[in-house]
């Protein structure tokens, strides 16, 4: 079959939700393959952007219920992830979509987990638990309240 390049450069403005308090804009690059080949990428990769909102929305959330320094450990998560999203997306290759998007999983979690600097959140969050529990057992312990 003869290979085709479809060219889709353009700009899309999108409301990623009633979470999001501001327009986000994604570069939708030109996806390279043979036209069957566009035509399905395009499809996987429309669902691959939903599974972005999906989990974004869900993180934005959490932030809305947290304390400050939570909710901007989570917001910083979040940032993460869409730097993931841009990655992404900015993909040209019609096959990277159908080989490794194709079944969607946990890959949108698990990108922001393996990600440097999640670890470094992770700590943080460790460090004000356990600063928490030792305030909470001091005053216990001294009878306060």
């Amino acid at each position: 079959m003869e290979a085709h390049d479809r060219r889709l450069d353009r700009v899309e403005s999108k409301s990623w939700g009633p979470q999001r308090t501001e327009p986000a804009t994604v570069m939708t690059t030109a996806l390279t393959g043979t036209a069957n080949q566009i035509e399905w990428a395009d499809r996987i990769k429309e669902r691959v952007g939903k599974e972005f909102d999906r989990v974004a929305n869900a993180m934005r959330s959490v932030a809305g219920k947290q304390g400050d320094l939570d909710r901007t450990d989570t917001l910083g998560l979040v940032a993460i992830l869409e730097e993931k999203r841009l990655e992404v997306m900015a993909n040209d290759r019609a096959g990277y979509f159908i080989h490794d998007w194709q079944e969607l999983g946990d890959q949108v979690r698990q990108m922001v987990v393996k990600d440097p600097r999640y670890v470094k959140v992770m700590i943080r969050w460790a460090a004000r638990r356990r600063a928490t529990t030792a305030i909470l057992r001091s005053k216990r312990f001294s009878g306060q309240k």
